[in-house]
């Protein structure tokens, strides 16, 4: 690595507030109602976030019948189907949901376009618990596009009463590009009235679209099965780097940096600032001289927790 190599920080990276608010959910649940709290699927996507809890006392598990009954169980970030509150209720779970507020706001779009009448085509990845979640918010007129060649095939009842949603954690100009497709093919579809890809995901988006044309390597850091982490690599190698995707700092390879000058580091919407820190520490003992932090925008958004744990002594 040069000696004066250069570490380029975006700005913003990291946890969003839905992502905040879910990590709290489950530690505080923990705090009030003591050890094993179950969780439906990881909170949220990330490895460190994931063990850190479980070493705490957080049980994940993929379906709901591994709870045993009268447990405590915690929807994750992602959001679940009808069928798995239904379930829940049924065998007398405490829930707590953790769902993202701005994926609630794509759940509840969903029930009103489908009390009036409308068809719904949802722009997201096949098998991503969000998609699940949000498809499963009805039993019938909804369908799934995950490109403009699905939009080619597409099929639908009512084409004339047709609006779309998308996942929160998509390539913001991937969505465009399929919407548009469907505009082209079904003129009179309708979108929701305000973008349902989230203000974290777009801002870290917009903040390697600033950061990446000034580095020759950028390195993203957040876990493989991280959708909005996905989308900041492939956004940074469409722009032209050498793009690596690391869970911690122990992954970093000193041969990605050979001969250059410009280090971009950014990091997904779910993983915690600590591992930045380590990465960008491992990047320096490699011989980077400076570490730059970009301007950005600053977000303020928070969420507040559930009824019945916003208290942090309750009342016994």
């Amino acid at each position: 690595m040069n000696a004066d190599a250069e570490v380029l920080l975006a700005n913003p990276r990291g946890f969003c507030a839905g992502v905040d608010r879910a990590i709290a959910i489950v530690e505080r649940a923990l705090d009030q109602h003591g050890a094993p709290i179950y969780v439906r699927h990881e909170i949220v996507h990330n490895k460190f976030v994931v063990d850190d809890l479980r070493r705490k006392g957080a049980v994940f598990v993929e379906e709901l019948e591994e709870v045993p009954t009268g447990s405590t169980v915690i929807f994750s970030a992602h959001g679940v189907s009808k069928a798995v509150r239904a379930e829940a209720e049924a065998r007398g779970l405490n829930v707590f949901d953790a769902t993202c507020p701005l994926v609630k706001k794509v759940h509840v779009e969903v029930a009103k376009r489908r009390a009036e009448g409308y068809e719904i085509v949802m722009v997201g990845h096949d098998g991503h618990p969000e998609v699940e979640g949000t498809m499963g918010q009805s039993p019938d007129g909804m369908y799934l596009v995950d490109s403009e060649e699905d939009v080619a095939r597409l099929v639908v009842r009512q084409p004339e009463r047709l609006t779309y949603v998308t996942q929160t954690t998509l390539s913001v100009d991937d969505a465009a590009m399929i919407i548009a497709a469907l505009k082209r093919k079904y003129p009179t579809i309708v979108g929701p009235k305000q973008d349902d890809i989230c203000y974290a995901t777009q801002n870290r988006q917009d903040a390697v679209k600033f950061m990446a044309p000034q580095c020759e390597v950028v390195v993203v850091v957040g876990s493989k099965n991280s959708s909005n982490t996905n989308r900041l690599r492939e956004l940074a190698a469409d722009l032209g780097c050498d793009t690596y995707q690391v869970d911690s700092a122990i992954e970093l390879q000193p041969v990605w940096f050979a001969g250059k000058r410009f280090i971009g580091v950014t990091s997904g919407a779910s993983a915690p600032e600590v591992l930045v820190k380590e990465v960008i520490q491992r990047i320096r003992e490699m011989g980077a001289g400076r570490v730059k932090e970009l301007d950005g925008i600053t977000e303020t958004i928070t969420f507040p927790l559930p009824k019945g744990l916003n208290e942090r002594n309750p009342p016994h």
